[in-house]
């Protein structure tokens, strides 16, 4: 990934922090809390100007930015200005520390409805019955005796799942053995399958793939594919007879590489009819690449429905809960050792998931910016100390003991959430610095 693509997801980054910033600072403002300091990113002052009490200023590193408010710090001095943050009522107080999570999800709504307002695409089989296109090899699923043409009618006590249902499932159950019942012939067996950790990640899998052919977004002319009439808006189904489904874009990739000039044999599905076509690749510099080419671009198969502005911010709304709901799912896994913690992705990470979403175009750049935007609300809203739920959860024991908590129990619990913050943040540096840079 070149530097314009890093420089895109710093910004991405930036901008999700910047947003949650701004949150606290215009109900701080609206309360009547002097704000001091407004920065655009972290670390030194470059330049910048002052309104009033605040200094709006741009720092050095740009990875987001914060909000300093006078008598934030419950273990600093104070002055006991009514101005200050620690002098408002505690229901002012939690509504400040509110409205940065409030405001991350907020932009989350408007971002995926805008998105879907103008193109609202799914990919085509996670709407469709849980019936395996292919079992890999030595996998769980094959193991345990699931074959091509299985459907799935009950999963972790789910029944008559969807793709998309299945698959969560299955990744949400980790290393867990996962209960299936599988209707083959018109008879219904029960199986357990035995997930494997793949990957960097410690993905779950079980070897069995939906029907997931690959799309020919175009053809360049004067190629082989041109000239053996594939056309865009085919799927392939098959290369060699391996099912596309199966191996993906990159074994397909692959086996033309592999072929070093000699035909490959595609299946395609075009409309109601398969055909099979014969391709010899051709050795040349295309794309800034050299290698065998048969002169496609491809893309994942998906359906484009369309919708209104208020079809739009329903199911924006109906997305963003389920991205909620997914992360307390994960982060319960998390916690009980079903899901690993090198699933987890740090600050590199998300900046070089923005800039590879980038890459491939607007609308997945929007749709990534959206969940990391919900990812940050509810992360902040956990009743940790020194997050945002965990100055709530404090204000709210002390309202309901209508006193506050002691100076030297505040400072306990203050260094806890730092502890755990810097623990946290520790483990996602080691993955993003394992599987970015020392790969």
């Amino acid at each position: 990934m070149n530097a314009f693509w890093i420089v895109i997801g710093v910004f991405v980054l930036g901008l999700m922090v910047l947003v949650h910033e701004w949150g606290h600072f215009i109900v701080a403002k609206l309360f009547g809390v002097r704000v001091e300091t407004f920065s655009i990113g972290f670390g030194p002052r470059l330049f910048g100007l002052r309104r009033g009490p605040t200094d709006y200023r741009l720092s050095a590193l740009p990875l987001g930015g914060y909000v300093k408010m006078a008598g934030d710090n419950p273990l600093a001095e104070r002055e006991g200005a009514p101005d200050e943050f620690l002098s408002k009522p505690r229901w002012q107080r939690a509504l400040i520390a509110l409205a940065g999570p409030a405001t991350n999800l907020l932009m989350a709504i408007v971002l995926l409805t805008g998105l879907y307002a103008v193109r609202y695409e799914r990919i085509a089989f996670l709407d469709d019955p849980a019936r395996v296109e292919a079992i890999a090899a030595g996998s769980p699923a094959e193991a345990a005796g699931l074959q091509a043409g299985d459907v799935i009618v009950e999963i972790a006590g789910k029944v008559n799942p969807s793709w998309e249902v299945a698959q969560l499932e299955m990744l949400l159950g980790g290393r867990e053995p996962l209960p299936v019942k599988v209707r083959r012939a018109g008879e219904v067996f029960t199986a357990v399958l035995q997930p494997e950790l793949q990957g960097d990640r410690d993905i779950p899998s079980v070897g069995w793939f939906p029907y997931n052919p690959i799309l020919v977004t175009a053809v360049q002319p004067d190629m082989p594919a041109s000239a053996a009439d594939i056309q865009p808006g085919d799927l392939i189904v098959a290369v060699n007879g391996k099912s596309t489904s199966e191996i993906g874009g990159s074994g397909l990739v692959g086996e033309v590489q592999d072929s070093e000039g000699a035909a490959v044999e595609l299946t395609l599905a075009r409309g109601d009819q398969e055909l099979t076509v014969s391709v010899a690749p051709e050795r040349r510099e295309w794309d800034g690449q050299t290698g065998y080419f048969i002169g496609v671009r491809l893309g994942e198969w998906t359906e484009t429905i369309p919708l209104g502005p208020v079809a739009a911010f329903k199911q924006s709304l109906t997305d963003n809960a389920g991205y909620a709901g997914l992360l307390f799912v994960v982060l319960q896994r998390l916690f009980t050792g079903q899901v690993s913690v090198r699933a987890l992705e740090g600050p590199i990470g998300i900046t070089v998931l923005s800039g590879q979403a980038a890459r491939i175009g607007l609308d997945r750049l929007v749709g990534l910016m959206a969940i990391i935007s919900v990812n940050l609300a509810v992360l902040n809203l956990l009743p940790v100390p020194i997050l945002d739920g965990g100055h709530i959860a404090m204000l709210a024991v002390e309202g309901a003991r209508k006193r506050d908590l002691s100076f030297q129990l505040k400072e306990r619990i203050m260094q806890l959430g730092l502890f755990l913050l810097l623990l946290l943040f520790a483990v996602v540096m080691y993955n993003d610095i394992m599987r970015y840079v020392f790969r």
